[in-house]
């Protein structure tokens, strides 16, 4: 009777996890094709996302360059948009490398018209790196653009000129 119980209880614990749900592999076909299909749905959407935060950037250091060229000076709106710049190649970063590299890309740019050269370059150079790559695939000039971004955006959002 004890034999029993023991080959009862082992064969209930081979079917399923400790903590109690089936394991991937018991799961019917259909169930697993399924979950694969919401994974590469999830991914390409994900990517698609990345794409248009890079556009963003692109569109945000644009107005910048135009604002700053008008005026020679940042104002709050503009500051408010490089708080969101930040937001933006942060997440970007974040999902390129998966990590948190603050490697140093280059120096700190000198003067605001540098930094926004900087930007603009950068950006242009992380747009196309983005396209190039597939969701599969990571650019190390795509997170070295990322972290150049970041330390031109700083620059300019610490800046007090």
């Amino acid at each position: 009777m004890i034999g029993g119980t023991v080959a009862f209880a082992n064969a209930q614990s081979d079917a399923s996890t400790r903590s109690g749900t089936a394991q991937k592999e018991d799961l019917p076909k259909g169930i697993q094709e399924s979950l694969a299909k919401q994974r590469i749905e999830r991914e390409k959407k994900d990517f698609v996302e990345l794409i248009e935060r890079s556009e963003e950037a692109v569109k945000i250091i644009s107005e910048l360059d135009k604002s700053y060229t008008a005026n020679n000076q940042f104002s709050s709106e503009d500051k408010k948009k490089l708080d969101r710049l930040e937001k933006v190649v942060k997440k970007i970063r974040s999902e390129i490398s998966r990590g948190n590299d603050d490697s140093e890309a280059e120096d700190k740019p000198l003067s605001i018209l540098n930094a926004l050269k900087t930007l603009k370059s950068n950006t242009f150079t992380l747009v196309d790196e983005l396209k190039k790559t597939s969701r599969y695939s990571i650019s190390v000039i795509a997170v070295e653009s990322s972290n150049a971004l970041l330390k031109a955006v700083r620059f300019l959002r610490f800046n007090k000129n």
